[in-house]
């Protein structure tokens, strides 16, 4: 696979706390240059990010995270905000304590009303999978299936963990028709990139893989 290839899978992404409007535009520059699926940034930056790019890159952005336990009705406000401010896409943490509570119709229930919200809009459910048990993460995958949502995503990067080879091998196997993956957290190289497509990922959350690409002087 093609490393170009590769960079079209590639939410390029910059969720540091310390982000500068500076950082964002450069990174904005740089999946431009790359040909990246989208970036990946705060909330706070969205509608300026999105004046600065215009249609010239998708914007995605995070609601709830990297936690996940803000009540369902902040979550939809920061949807309707993101959506207006310009967002494309949304990338949304589950409540992980009701997944260990076995409230999976709470989980499903406001995946669906965020899906609602963002209507055609790319709606990825980050499960963290590093918290989770296999039948935690099964769980997880019928849920999204059923709340209607584009993609089952691994990681927000922040918590112990990231993506591994596994966990987007068992979702592969147990998502429904329509939903597909992303790998996030901790890939670090393109040969990692390319395993995690051929395992079944069709998005990555990365920073790096654009680092390596300019550090290689790929065009």
């Amino acid at each position: 696979m093609k490393k170009q290839d590769i960079l079209k899978c590639v939410d390029h992404t910059l969720l540091a706390q310390g982000a500068t409007w500076e950082e964002i535009r450069r990174i904005c520059d740089d999946a431009i240059q790359y040909g990246t699926a989208s970036v990946c940034i705060p909330p706070s930056y969205v509608e300026q990010a999105k004046q600065y790019v215009g249609n010239r890159m998708r914007v995605c952005t995070v609601i709830g995270f990297p936690n996940g336990y803000s009540v369902t009705a902040a979550k939809a406000c920061e949807t309707k905000t993101a959506l207006e401010q310009g967002a494309d896409e949304i990338d949304m943490v589950i409540n992980i304590g009701w997944v260990k509570d076995g409230r999976y119709d709470l989980v499903e229930d406001e995946i669906r009303q965020l899906k609602n919200i963002c209507g055609d809009h790319v709606l990825k459910v980050i499960v963290e999978t590093c918290l989770l048990s296999r039948e935690e993460k099964i769980r997880m995958c019928e849920a999204v299936t059923a709340a209607g949502a584009d993609y089952i995503k691994t990681s927000t990067g922040f918590s112990t963990a990231g993506a591994t080879f596994e966990d987007v091998e068992l979702f592969a196997a147990h998502v429904g028709p329509g939903v597909k993956i992303k790998a996030a957290g901790g890939i670090s190289s393109f040969d990692d990139a390319e395993r995690f497509v051929a395992l079944g990922a069709s998005r990555l959350g990365t920073s790096r893989l654009v680092k390596l690409a300019k550090a290689e002087g790929l065009d």
